[in-house]
Formats: structure tokens, C-alpha cells, sequence
């Protein structure tokens, strides 16, 4: 087995501990690694993406990697980070969310060596005795130090008993598979820290805990979730999901570089410092990103398609709010930029072109102009935009 421990530690929030990861690695023996997911959406998003590329490495390494479905932890339904008790799933509802996991896993998991399982598998066969020993493992003390759980005691919002039981079913979810690796987002952490406490318990080797940092979805604000409609599906047409990501904030940009392309703080510094210096517009930055973002997750020529298509669209509605402008057949072509923004009459003087060239405020069929010399081949229906308002189409 292949052991690279900075790779499968790079990007991470938390190893616990990681002591424990470089002896399991260093056995040189196929390490169990588990994911798992609750069916309560038919999508899964960029989100969980995160997570499923660290899946990917310790595939990659050899390691047997388990994406756990939690068809019967669904019908409890997680309670981190939510302020009050989720409506119980049908068992119809589950199954019709799961029957999409396989694909979208494969989107990123090589589908040849994955091990997808179901928590039902041991869950539905607990008896009433064994599941009063599995609780008798853990206080109640404990399970309200719960961040979320604490939360609502203080605010005086009510807890479900079945609730309480989540931690303890998805940490015996680590028993039963053995598991020597438990990775989750950093919401997870008491969770995967059960599983661990439990094994220990069963006279297991406890297993490490790889949390990894959430993804804030398109609002910049909430960690990406369907149900806040911030999310971008695995599932989603690639175009689509191209478009989303234009959609963001320049400062989101750099979240996503770093959390789900992986780029080190050295690197997204270096690209900062490229667009404030103003030679890298942030609108081809978040172009490439994108472009990434769909090479990895959906494929290269489905990411060419949908740059091409974006950048058609940026020129069509250009053009759609644009001035028809006509230039004199004696104008040089090519023409410098600035006599032909002159030309056009939206601007008065060759300092205020060189001003507005040198903000990135002047585009050419959708790119940014950046060079104060730029010498411009002119042709019947190009689409200049000086500013925010003044956009001109030659006829």
C-alpha cells in the first residue's frame, strides 16, 4: 500500500490523532476507509465533493474505501446543526435518494473499486437488548456536550429522544465495518469521535478521524445545502454548474480554490496578489476556476462546452443592450483601442480611455481589455463595452 501521508493529510481541518495515522499506514496494510452519507436529498453537491476527493486518495493508495449509505440513520435524520427535530423520511423517500448515490459517487470514486454498503445491513437486526447495551456505553452527559444539542437545551427547544441515539448509531456504523478511517466535514467531528469512543468498547483498534473544512455554498455565508438552495449538484447539468460558479463573489472564488480545488494559501496569495496588481482580471480567474471545477467533477469536453457557452451568452447579452455604431471605411485596421473608443464617443479624452483600460472597465467580445496599446482588428457585429453602460456593437 502506497503511504504518502502528506497527501492524505493535505487540505485537512483534523487529524485525531495523527500519531495513530502514521502507525496504521506504516503497517503497509489495506486500511478500511469510511464515508458516509444519509440518503435525506436524491442530490448530492460540490459540497460533499470535499470529502469523497480526500475519499479518492486513499483509493488511489490502495486503500479499500466503503461509501456507507445511512438508509436507516435517514429515518432519524441527523440533528447536527439544526435548531430543531428534522421530519422522520418514508422508507419510499430513502430509497428513491439513494437509487442516485452510486452514479454520483462515481463522478469522482472509481466505480471498479469502490465498496458502496447500507447501515441497515446490521442496524435493522439490533435487538431491544442490544441496543440498551449500545447505550449503556455512553452518558447522557456526554452526548448534550453536543454543541448543537447544548444549544437547544439552552434556548429551551425540545431534543427528541431518537435524536440522541444518532451519534451512537452512526458511531456503531464503525464497529460493524471495523473501519480504520472515518472522514466527514468538520460539522461531524462528535459523530466520528463515537465511532472511535465505541470501538474501543468492542476491543477494537480505534479508528483516526480526517475531518475536512465545509464548503460555503453559492450565498458565501452557510455551508452548500440543497435545502437552503445554495448548493451545486453532482447530478447538474454541466453548463449549469459552470454558470452557478460564475454566479459567485470574487472573495467566494478564493474559498474554492483553496477548499475544493486544493490549491495551498501560497498559491491562492500568489493569484491575489495578481489581481490587485491588475494583471489578472478576477473574471478570467473565476473563469479558469470554474473551468477546474468541471474538468475534475464532470469531464474536460463538457467543461470546454461550457465555457464556450458562457462566453457566448456574455456576448449575446452585450450585444442585446448595445448601441449599433458604424466605423468609417478609412479607419486603420488594425485600429489602436483608445481612437477607437474615441470613435465611438464614449470617451473625450485618451487619459480617461487609459484610465477606464487600466480599471479593467473596457471589454472586447467579453474580454477584458488589459493592455493600454492593445491594437484592435475590428470587424461587423464585435461587441465593445466601455464601463458598466455604454456597450457598442459594430454594423
Amino acid at each position: 500500500m502506497e503511504n504518502n501521508l502528506a497527501l492524505l493529510m493535505s487540505g485537512a481541518a483534523q487529524v485525531i490523532p495523527e500519531v495513530d495515522l502514521k502507525k496504521k499506514l506504516a503497517k503497509g496494510t489495506q486500511l478500511k476507509i469510511k464515508l458516509g452519507a444519509d440518503p435525506t436529498a436524491p442530490d448530492l453537491h460540490l459540497g460533499h465533493a470535499v470529502v469523497l476527493s480526500k475519499l479518492k486518495q486513499f483509493q488511489d493508495a490502495g486503500h479499500e474505501v466503503i461509501f456507507l449509505i445511512g438508509d436507516y440513520t435517514a429515518r432519524i435524520g441527523d440533528p447536527t446543526g439544526k435548531s430543531k427535530t428534522r421530519p422522520p423520511l418514508s422508507d419510499e423517500d430513502i430509497k428513491k435518494n439513494m437509487h442516485t448515490y452510486f452514479d454520483q459517487v462515481s463522478k469522482v470514486l472509481d466505480p471498479a473499486t469502490i465498496k458502496i454498503d447500507q447501515n441497515s445491513r446490521w442496524l435493522d437486526k439490533l435487538s431491544s437488548q442490544d441496543m440498551i447495551k449500545l447505550c449503556a456505553h455512553v452518558t447522557v452527559a456526554r452526548i448534550i456536550e453536543r454543541e448543537d444539542f447544548a444549544e437547544r437545551i439552552k434556548n429551551q427547544q425540545p431534543i427528541g429522544m431518537h435524536e440522541l441515539l444518532y451519534p451512537l448509531l452512526q458511531g456503531y456504523d464503525s464497529v460493524a465495518l471495523h473501519a480504520d478511517v472515518e472522514l466527514g466535514g468538520t460539522d461531524q467531528t462528535f459523530n466520528l469521535l463515537m465511532g472511535r469512543f465505541l470501538q474501543e468498547h468492542y476491543n477494537q483498534e480505534p479508528q483516526v478521524i480526517i475531518t475536512m473544512p465545509l464548503l460555503l455554498g453559492l450565498d458565501g455565508v452557510h455551508k452548500m445545502s440543497k435545502s437552503l438552495g445554495n448548493s451545486i449538484g453532482l447530478a447538474e447539468p454541466a453548463d449549469q454548474a459552470y454558470g452557478k460558479l460564475m454566479s459567485m463573489s470574487d472573495a467566494l472564488m478564493w474559498h474554492y480554490f483553496e477548499v475544493l480545488l486544493g490549491r495551498s494559501k501560497s498559491e491562492v496569495a500568489q493569484l491575489q496578489e495578481r489581481v490587485n496588481a491588475g494583471t489578472l482580471h478576477p473574471m478570467e480567474l473565476k473563469k479558469d476556476m470554474a473551468h477546474e471545477v468541471i474538468v475534475k467533477f464532470w469531464s474536460a469536453d463538457e467543461a470546454e462546452s461550457a465555457r464556450k457557452q458562457f462566453d457566448a451568452f456574455q456576448k449575446k447579452d452585450y450585444s442585446a443592450a448595445a448601441q449599433e455604431v458604424t466605423v468609417p471605411a478609412d479607419t486603420a485596421n488594425p485600429v489602436w483601442i483608445v481612437d477607437l473608443m474615441k470613435l465611438f464617443g464614449s470617451v473625450t479624452s485618451s487619459s480617461e480611455a487609459r484610465r477606464l483600460i487600466e480599471s479593467k472597465a473596457v471589454s472586447i467580445d467579453g474580454e477584458t481589455v488589459a493592455d493600454v496599446k492593445a491594437q484592435v482588428a475590428w470587424q461587423p457585429g464585435m461587441v465593445i463595452k466601455v464601463g458598466k453602460h455604454r456597450i457598442y456593437k459594430i454594423v
